[in-house]
């Protein structure tokens, strides 16, 4: 077994030096992503924006974030994660300073897009590191610590936020997280040992290493149930279940964002178990899949009492749609593990792709179909969340679907020769 660039288990300094730096810049991105559910109201009031607009504006972040990916999954194979990302990350500041300045609604837009660019690649990169120098054996319990740090910068953006706004505005807000997105692409820059990819591959062959990724059925069939699984959660807690909370569950504002906070704990816990428990079971012979589509399902059916408006026990259903699906994740690792090891920052942007595609699609698609029925000041109709989220647990049950019958090939999904 080789063991030249990885070490086994979970060493301490590899933690400090390589983990710990990527598990911060992905909290931060999740931070930005999630925060807009809880402005929204001030958005809406500032900027008089109806549903839609509201859609497309949040939206900005994952349209720039899914469409940069597959050529920096280049770099990120090229290059190596610590550049590419600390790069980034400083122009994810210079969006959230725009986001604080600006006052038209073209400028946040443009500025929302800044900032989705600049942390595209924070979890890509991460899980590129970890499969440059950890052990294939710990690489599904690092990536749910990772997701876990998002969960809690998704938690940050909630119940805190809301406390905050009672002593800072939302624009001063942005000028803070601008100063430490800089602070954190210098932590990357200098802490993270340099390890990078093939120093003589050249374009022709990084783009033929993307053709190899592209060609496989399994790999679109899985990235297409996880482009409408994480692409609606994504839009749920980033935007679209706070105003179902307050519309449909008749919550307060300070009791939506403890909902908020609430998903943000469930979906936290859900990462930090799902990568561990799938590593600890994959060592007796329970398959990353069966794990992943039975998380999967359980989210489905709490999507469902979602979509017909049932708010009996709303804590329960919302924390078992966080929790259970953020069984989602192991969708890299068993991705990973079907490819060559120096495909896999291709391997992860051109998934992470499809499933910002999607949460583009989805968070701008749900506020246009609610807009289709009329507004009540701030609030919207039943009968447009109804609507919108049937249609997603209707993609959702087929993509479910075509991947579960495919199962037999999927379960082929091991660790390579090489790495056993």
């Amino acid at each position: 077994m080789k063991k030249s660039r990885s070490a086994e288990g979970l060493p301490p300094r590899l933690l400090a030096t390589v983990w710990l730096p990527f598990a911060l810049s992905y909290s931060l991105s999740q931070f930005f992503r999630s925060v807009n559910a809880v402005l929204s109201p001030d958005l809406v009031r500032e900027l008089g924006l109806n549903p839609s607009e509201l859609g497309m504006l949040t939206s900005a972040y994952m349209l720039t974030f899914a469409a940069v990916q597959l050529p920096f999954g280049l770099l990120l194979d090229s290059h190596g994660p610590r550049r590419v990302n600390a790069g980034l990350l400083l122009v994810a500041a210079a969006g959230s300073a725009m986001f604080g300045y600006g006052h038209g609604l073209a400028t946040l837009t443009f500025a929302r897009a800044l900032i989705g660019l600049g942390v595209a690649l924070c979890l890509m990169a991460s899980m590129k590191a970890y499969l440059q120098w950890f052990s294939p054996s710990v690489i599904a319990t690092l990536n749910g610590w990772t997701m876990a740090a998002g969960g809690l910068g998704a938690l940050a953006a909630t119940a805190p936020v809301e406390a905050a706004l009672h002593f800072i505005d939302w624009r001063s807000m942005f000028y803070a997280m601008s100063v430490l997105t800089c602070a954190f692409a210098a932590l990357l820059f200098w802490t993270v040992p340099e390890k990078p990819g093939k120093p003589h591959e050249t374009w022709r062959e990084s783009v033929a290493g993307l053709q190899v990724v592209a060609r496989d059925p399994l790999f679109w069939k899985m990235g297409i149930l996880s482009a409408m699984m994480s692409g609606t959660s994504l839009a749920m807690l980033g935007l679209w279940i706070a105003p179902w909370l307050r519309d449909v569950a008749g919550l307060a504002r300070h009791e939506v964002g403890l909902m908020l906070a609430w998903m943000a704990a469930a979906l936290t816990a859900g990462f930090a178990t799902m990568g561990t428990l799938s590593d600890w079971l994959g060592r007796r012979g329970v398959e990353s899949m069966t794990i992943y589509l039975s998380g999967l399902g359980v989210a489905i059916c709490m999507l469902l009492l979602i979509t017909l408006g049932v708010t009996v026990a709303v804590p329960l259903v919302i924390g078992l749609y966080s929790f259970a699906g953020a069984s989602g994740q192991l969708v890299y690792v068993m991705l990973s593990r079907r490819f060559p090891h120096e495909l896999a920052g291709r391997v992860s942007t051109a998934n992470n792709m499809l499933s910002f595609t999607g949460a583009f699609i989805v968070q701008w698609g749900i506020g246009a179909v609610i807009n289709l029925w009329p507004v009540n000041g701030e609030h919207y109709a039943f009968e447009g969340y109804r609507t919108a989220f049937g249609g997603m647990v209707v993609l959702q049950v087929i993509a479910f679907i075509v991947v579960a019958l495919s199962r037999k090939n999927a379960s082929t999904l091991g660790l390579r020769g090489e790495d056993v």
